[in-house]
Formats: C-alpha cells, structure tokens, sequence
C-alpha cells in the first residue's frame, strides 16, 4: 500500500503526495488509520466509468427481468407488508 502520514503532506504539502502517485494511489494515514485516498486524475476517471457502467448492466438487467416477467408489481404498502415492515 502506498502510504503517507498527513504530518507528512502538512510539513512538505502537495509535493509529498506528487512524489508517490505515479506508484498508485496513495492512502493518507491519520490517527494512525487510513483515513483518505488520492488518486490521479486518470485513475478517478477510470472510477468513475466503471461505476457507470456497472449502474448500466444494473438497469439492463432489470429490464431483462422486467420482460421475462419476474418483477412483481404493487403498491408501496404491498412491499411494506412483504418485507414485514409495517407496524
């Protein structure tokens, strides 16, 4: 894991992370716990289109569901009920 203390960043600012992100991502240690990450800039966005394709086959597939008919249909209350949630 490519690490750094946020002592680290505070004592030598930005430089002391710019050294390390060419190796990957670098997690800042606060407290003793990894407490934040930094990422490059091709990496978030290499984040962010996989998030977003991920949500894409999520909704695909529930359309697949949909037209194979195994989506029940119903009311809120009908699913409160379901799932046991009514008081």
């Amino acid at each position: 894991m490519n690490s750094i203390p946020a002592q680290e960043i505070k004592r030598r600012g930005i430089a002391a992370v710019d050294e390390m992100i060419d190796a990957g991502d670098v997690h800042i240690i606060r407290n003793n716990q990894p407490q934040y990450v930094v990422v490059s800039e091709s990496r978030y966005r290499e984040l962010i289109a996989a998030q977003d394709e991920a949500y894409a086959a999520r909704v695909r597939a529930s359309l697949l569901d949909v037209k194979a008919g195994r989506v029940k249909r119903g009311s809120a209350q009908d699913l409160i009920r379901e799932l046991e949630l009514d008081d």
